[in-house]
């Protein structure tokens, strides 16, 4: 596959995310985005909670990581589902008593604005990061696809 190809595969995905993002979000605001205005019901909260922590990544990577690892594996999902847990039983009832939208504004309320800021740019970096490392996997994939 040529490189001009996935370069094009690449900047349409993209593309279709901002017009869809543009969409979708144009009465919106950060109530929306993080609480949905308290009005979603929580088996949708469940499954949002569970789809932000599975990307197209994991079906690629899981499997052979499984085959290598084997049921070293099963220890992280177990430790998994248990973060979920404390999340949802000590976190979100918290979060719901202070009427905070996310972490930042839990860190901003309970530590002061520079500790707020501190973890914004920890969560922006880390992100960065992630995304950099999805981008170049899905191009790899591409590459090796063609």
């Amino acid at each position: 596959m040529s490189t001009l190809y996935v370069i094009g595969v690449i900047t349409a995905y993209f593309g279709l995310l901002f017009i869809v993002s543009w969409l979708t979000t144009r009465k919106s605001d950060a109530s929306t985005f993080f609480i949905a205005n308290r009005n979603a019901p929580w088996p949708l909260v469940a499954f949002g909670m569970i789809g932000v922590a599975i990307s197209g990544i994991t079906f690629i990577s899981v499997p052979g990581q499984v085959i290598g690892m084997q049921f070293s594996y099963y220890q992280m999902v177990i430790g998994y589902v248990l973060g979920l847990l404390i999340v949802a039983f000590v976190l979100l009832p918290v979060f719901y008593r202070i009427r905070a939208i996310s972490i930042y504004s839990f860190l901003d309320q309970r530590f002061g604005y520079y500790t707020h800021k501190t973890g914004t740019v920890f969560f922006l970096v880390a992100q960065l990061a992630t995304a950099s490392f999805k981008l170049f996997l899905m191009a790899h994939v591409l590459q090796l696809a063609c």
